[in-house]
């Protein structure tokens, strides 16, 4: 999944107008860029550990704070000290160094900051290429 968004002189969307961009068949997302912000509704079609899609940004975590709002399902936030579950029909806000686990059929809408969702979703591509090379050896 790249983060191919674009920017939208429109300033509303629908989740079905927009590009599904999937990784794999585990994760979908459906993205546009407005306002410095990237606006992404996402689903998990299985669970999913962000965990060794973080390896090489600083201390192995997400550093990009996130805000949204889950309508189904629940995700795992884990920081260094902590760990919290947000669930379906919450609103939230994550912390930078962060990694989790995105339970399966969570569908939910995030809106992070573009230049720091930029530099962890380079990582994220690269460590799924490598994963996915890995797999077909």
């Amino acid at each position: 999944m790249a983060l191919k968004t674009v920017e939208r002189k429109q300033t509303h969307a629908s989740r079905d107008t927009l590009q599904v961009e999937k990784m794999g068949d585990v994760y979908e997302a459906r993205a546009v860029q407005w306002g410095g912000f990237n606006v992404s509704f996402e689903t998990a079609r299985a669970d999913l550990d962000v965990t060794p899609y973080l390896k090489g940004l600083p201390e192995d975590l997400d550093q990009c704070p996130h805000w949204g709002y889950v309508f189904k399902g629940k995700l795992i936030v884990r920081y260094k000290d902590h760990e919290e579950t947000i669930n379906e029909g919450e609103a939230y806000y994550i912390a930078p160094g962060h990694t989790g686990i995105v339970a399966k059929d969570t569908e939910l809408i995030e809106f992070s900051p573009l230049r720091e969702c930029e530099k962890t979703m380079a990582v994220v591509m690269k460590n799924a290429q490598a994963m996915e090379a890995e797999q077909r050896k």
